[in-house]
């Protein structure tokens, strides 16, 4: 069995010390898997990516990056570790070009490499090569976000993860967005993303999470979360058929 990439065992997290959102969440990926947490809201999803990405109060539990622990570390040596993460809100400078956008995202990087990693961005997603000099605010929604996903790609992360990535998005644009990551997936990259429109993003995944009050409350493929009726009616807002 491949190694897993990133492993986050019973995590305790929140915003202030004593008061943790997440209680006791755990969660695997693995190389050119894509896997997605759903739940309620207020569940703890988006807290949890946070935790893993450094960016709010770890308080207890045990990530793992390829092996190494590297809980509890600010975000800006998870990135130098090899996460990337694109937030929910604010992942791109509309103000700025295509192509500023992804010099901002590898600003650690040597010229050299830095030059090379945009010749690979531009190459993995064409489009944004095309639109090189057109600022974030001329983007299309779905453009903006694979626009994000690029800019995060810029440091090669060993995994990716992404806050609601399709939130705001007609159906069209997030199903670009869950192909752009399923081709990106297939790069050997991992991807690990919360989501409110469970249905299509489990579709569109490998392996999926259901958190609750902070806590996992299943997992599974997404053949075994259609099959589950009580599962689907209590977080995917299903309804059982009249009999």
């Amino acid at each position: 069995m491949t190694a897993q990439v990133l492993v986050a065992q019973h995590v305790v997290a929140g915003y202030a010390p004593g008061l943790p959102i997440v209680q006791d969440a755990s969660v695997e990926v693995g190389p050119g898997e894509i896997v997605t947490i759903v739940g309620p809201n207020g569940a703890g999803k988006s807290t949890l990516l946070k935790a893993i990405a450094g960016e709010v109060l770890f308080e207890s539990g045990t990530i793992l990056l390829d092996g190494r622990d590297v809980a509890g570390l600010p975000a800006h040596e998870m990135v130098r570790c090899g996460i990337g993460f694109v937030p929910q809100t604010g992942n791109v400078f509309t103000n700025l070009t295509v192509a500023e956008n992804l010099v901002v995202g590898g600003h650690i990087l040597p010229r050299a490499e830095l030059k090379r990693r945009l010749a690979r961005a531009y190459e993995l997603t064409p489009f944004l090569g095309e639109r090189r000099a057109s600022t974030g605010r001329l983007l299309s929604g779905g453009q903006r976000q694979i626009l994000a996903v690029a800019r995060a790609l810029m440091t090669d992360p060993k995994v990716i993860m992404l806050d609601e990535p399709t939130a705001g998005l007609a159906p069209r644009a997030a199903g670009e967005v869950f192909a752009h990551l399923r081709r990106l997936a297939g790069t050997g990259v991992a991807v690990l993303m919360v989501e409110q429109n469970a249905k299509a993003a489990i579709r569109a995944s490998d392996r999926f999470y259901v958190l609750a009050q902070g806590r996992n409350r299943m997992q599974g493929r997404p053949q075994d979360l259609a099959d589950d009726i009580a599962i689907g009616e209590a977080f995917l807002g299903r309804r059982r058929a009249s009999s």
